[in-house]
């Protein structure tokens, strides 16, 4: 292994979504109740494209169907900045909560919507919540008919909330005809360790975050790839005073911190899209 390795384009990627919208509240503020809430993902989103582009980095964008209807002209602003627009589902409805014909219509709608917009073509899908495992591996089959060439929905760790830890690590295909790119981890000391970003970059000091990235770029043969989401660049956010404790603590932790960790993340690293970085992987 050489150094050259940590020279390695990676994929940057943001689950486009709002702070009312994420799994952790989803006992707390209902899908009945959003357009009631003050939207802050629009602002926090173009507060992205600013630094990406500060940066010289491209990303890919999963957006929710739900942020892109309402913001069609954030859509195009990401697409006309030269990065990937590709699918959230429409409303952060986790996977494993929708029957196969509630996913098969989710995820074409989402789609034709997306394509609609900017008038290009869709091909990446992350569920919501990494939400695709051994209950419902039916999705990938619906992916590939809708036209989808690559999925990011497994993170294959151990979570109270998601994780697919005895599936593979690596990109593969399907035997649905799609490819499966899972979130990166980290196999040390006979443990998975989570290193694609989301909370636990913001919990963890970004000099910790950095080694460990750079030992998967080191001993990885894979690309790496980091997610993060637009709320967590955004310290004035509502509370919701009514959620637990532990659902606090995974939202709130280090909202001050992050756009500073995310600057040095980018300025540390190449990035590019999923698109471009996995392009071997799920090419037509």
């Amino acid at each position: 292994m050489t150094k050259t390795q940590l020279n390695r384009i990676s994929a940057l990627t943001v689950d486009v979504e709002d702070y009312f919208h994420v799994a952790a509240f989803e006992n707390n503020i209902k899908s009945s109740d959003w357009h009631k809430m003050p939207v802050r993902v629009e602002r926090n989103t173009y507060r992205l494209l600013e630094l990406f582009e500060q940066q010289q980095a491209q990303a890919t964008f999963f957006l929710l169907g739900w942020v892109a209807e309402r913001y069609p002209q954030l859509v195009r602003a990401i697409h006309a900045a030269g990065h990937e627009v590709a699918s959230h589902g429409y409303n952060h409805t986790k996977a494993t909560l929708q029957s196969r014909a509630e996913f098969a219509t989710d995820i074409r709608d989402t789609k034709k919507l997306l394509e609609d917009i900017i008038g290009a073509d869709v091909y990446g899908y992350r569920a919501p919540s990494f939400s695709i495992d051994k209950t419902n591996e039916w999705a990938f089959a619906e992916l590939k008919q809708a036209g989808y060439l690559y999925s990011s929905s497994t993170y294959p760790v151990k979570h109270d909330l998601y994780g697919t830890p005895d599936w593979p690590q690596q990109p593969y295909m399907r035997p649905e005809g799609i490819w499966e790119c899972p979130m990166p981890i980290l196999n040390l000391a006979g443990k998975q360790l989570p290193v694609a970003g989301g909370g636990y970059f913001r919990l963890l000091p970004y000099w910790l975050s950095k080694r460990l990235i750079n030992r998967y770029l080191l001993n990885s043969a894979s690309p790496y790839m980091f997610y993060f989401h637009p709320w967590e660049i955004d310290p004035e956010q509502p509370r919701i005073k009514d959620a637990s404790a532990k659902s606090k603590f995974r939202h709130y932790v280090n909202l001050g911190k992050m756009e500073a960790k995310l600057t040095a993340l980018l300025q540390d690293y190449q990035w590019n899209t999923v698109k471009q970085v996995f392009d071997r992987y799920h090419q037509a």
